[in-house]
């Protein structure tokens, strides 16, 4: 059984790469259909799950590819 407030090792690179494209989050909600909200939760890394819907979206958007938005373990931990 897992608690519900369990430690992850995922790490989100969204400011990384909104700054790499030059857009803000209020842009990518508007053209992704995803609440700023939503992308904030995300952003801070305080989001439980993600959608694969949602990630298809951003990816969509972004032009990237899933592994440019999330990492897992030491080597994705932002400094």
């Amino acid at each position: 059984m897992t608690d519900a407030h369990e430690i992850h090792d995922i790490s989100v690179h969204l400011d990384r790469v909104l700054a790499e494209r030059g857009m803000t989050l209020t842009e990518l909600s508007s053209r992704a259909g995803i609440s700023l909200v939503n992308l904030s939760v995300l952003k801070n890394g305080r989001a439980r799950a993600v959608r694969f819907s949602t990630l298809s979206r951003l990816c969509a958007v972004l032009d990237c590819q899933p592994g440019d938005l999330l990492s897992h373990g030491q080597a994705g931990v932002q400094e």
